[in-house]
């Protein structure tokens, strides 16, 4: 973990800086200009919130229309390695999961999706999907730093810079450390071999190493593989398993610093990346204790929670990344999560649970913790009975209302899922039946893993649950189409509500936000309210089982 925390300390300034100087620079590459004639937009013009919000559902629409549409036409593509065409409602639930930057996958890769499907349908929304997310966080900086406008900047231009000037060249760089290391490039479809058994054996191939770039850089999370992060021609070794950890947690906490230079106040931003790394790191250290411990003599014999993880990781390299992995909604494994013990699985999924923003994931990471840290101040001027403000703007009624529909929505559609899922009779029926491999306490917390996921727009699973059916294709594509563009809606428009605000000069009344007491004010906020607001429905799952 100290090389871990070294490496990401060291690239922490430069990217952040660079980061911030993508977002504020007048100038546009010449690429950039030719994309811009493309599609006729005026790189010089600024948007309302509203013309924002309009622009990132319009792109998303179209994205999750092409999605689908080259899923249902693959056995007319090339290099479709002579697979058909995904079942219907298969291809609206990973279409809906890919444009979000969910990534979630009901099915098996390497046996449902030849190459074009993958590279010019998923790597690509792998791309602009965390590219939009960099986006909202940077429209809310700008609404955070403006001064009495009605704009808070270009949806497409920040989109395109996102894509072009950071993802991109980031994700070249990757792959080519990914490949060099050891994880497969190519297109040599199946390769069948016979085993030293005599048995038949099909080795699928792919190219692997371009997608595990964006898809771990991004905080996607979809793996080429069903067993994603474990499956050695993904993450062959240790090496790239810390490789994977740093590229996941890099640009999410670099963030911190490209909001602190928009802002003017760098502080600001080492506030927010003290709260984020306090509570990755006690989760990390949580999560490692909890597996290392175990429950019942085999894991006592083996010096630990060893089932479902990878020997060549071992149980502290498989716990930072499920760690990384939760807590930045990429969704990534490198290890099952449904094998870790009850308690441990339960803080994977309170990882999710906190909104994922320690650091979260690429962009939403960042305007998820900017969200908690207006409730903190307002929660702060409420005890000495001031008026509430940060970084200059007053956090008034319409303010805190946007905020408080933002933090209700995600438990909103995990706990309606979740229940849904077993209170309508025919649904229970299939769920049961049909899903859950793993009846009691231990199923029910699949399930609530499931939606919990969907929801926050993470991805990974508790490998035990059956996704592949009606209800589950449907509702968890409901939950991550509602989990993704509902809180977009509130953060534009407080970005709005923030832009078109003038700033206010500090007084001795203002409450401080750089400081180590508001970072645990902060803490102790984003613990109290999204934590508790699970805490009813944990006790029925993992806690339970647990204490069993």
């Amino acid at each position: 973990m100290l090389t871990l925390v070294v490496i990401l300390g060291l690239i922490y300034r430069p990217l952040g800086d660079y980061m911030a100087m993508v977002y504020t620079s007048k100038k546009d590459l010449k690429v950039e200009r030719g994309f811009y004639r493309i599609i006729g937009v005026n790189p010089h013009s600024s948007q309302t919130w509203a013309v924002y919000l309009r622009s990132v559902l319009a792109f998303s629409a179209l994205g999750v229309l092409l999605v689908y549409g080259v899923q249902r036409l693959q056995q007319f593509l090339p290099y479709s390695l002579g697979l058909p065409p995904v079942e219907q409602s298969l291809a609206w639930n990973t279409a809906i999961s890919f444009v979000t930057n969910t990534n979630w996958q009901s099915y098996s890769p390497e046996v449902t999706m030849g190459y074009t499907v993958q590279l010019v349908a998923l790597a690509v929304q792998n791309f602009v999907s965390s590219a939009v997310g960099i986006a909202i966080a940077i429209a809310l900086i700008r609404g955070l730093a403006a001064r009495r406008s009605l704009t808070i900047g270009n949806f497409w231009v920040d989109l395109t810079r996102g894509t072009v000037r950071i993802l991109l060249p980031l994700s070249v760089f990757a792959a080519i450390v990914l490949l060099v290391s050891g994880v497969v490039q190519n297109f040599d479809g199946f390769q069948h071999f016979t085993s030293i058994a005599g048995s038949a054996v099909t080795v699928p191939g792919g190219p692997v190493a371009s997608q595990e770039a964006i898809k771990i850089l991004g905080t996607n999370g979809g793996g080429f593989f069903n067993v994603n992060s474990a499956h050695p021609f993904e993450n062959p070794n240790g090496w790239t398993n810390l490789f994977e950890i740093v590229l996941m947690l890099a640009i999410p906490f670099a963030l911190t610093r490209t909001f602190g230079r928009m802002v003017g106040d760098v502080r600001q931003g080492y506030a927010l990346l003290s709260a984020m790394g306090l509570i990755w790191i006690v989760s990390a250290a949580l999560l490692t204790l909890l597996e290392s411990v175990g429950h019942g003599t085999a894991s006592q014999l083996a010096g630990g929670a060893m089932e479902g993880k990878e020997t060549r990781f071992g149980i502290v390299d498989s716990t930072i990344f499920a760690t990384s992995s939760t807590a930045t909604s990429t969704g990534a494994v490198n290890s099952m999560h449904d094998s870790f013990t009850a308690l441990g699985g339960g803080l994977a999924m309170l990882n999710m649970m906190l909104g994922e923003v320690a650091p979260g994931g690429v962009g939403s990471g960042l305007y998820g913790i900017l969200i908690m840290a207006i409730v903190a101040v307002f929660v702060a001027g409420l005890m000495v009975g001031r008026t509430p403000e940060y970084l200059g703007k007053k956090i008034g009624a319409r303010e805190i209302k946007l905020a408080s529909l933002y933090i209700l929505i995600t438990p909103t559609i995990v706990l309606a899922g979740t229940a849904l899922s077993f209170a309508i009779p025919a649904v229970r029926s299939s769920v049961v039946g049909t899903s859950l491999a793993n009846p009691g306490l231990h199923g029910f917390s699949e399930v609530l893993y499931a939606f919990t996921s969907a929801g926050n727009n993470n991805g990974s699973a508790f490998a035990g649950l059956t996704a592949s059916t009606p209800w589950f294709d449907t509702a968890l594509g409901v939950a991550m189409l509602l989990g993704r563009f509902l809180p977009i809606v509130f953060v534009l428009a407080l970005a709005g509500s923030f832009a078109a605000q003038d700033k206010i000069p500090v007084t001795a009344g203002t409450l401080p936000t750089h400081r180590p007491q508001f970072v645990g004010l902060l803490i102790g906020v984003i613990l109290i309210v999204s934590a508790l607001t699970y805490l009813p429905v944990l006790a029925l799952g993992p806690l339970a089982e647990g204490l069993n």
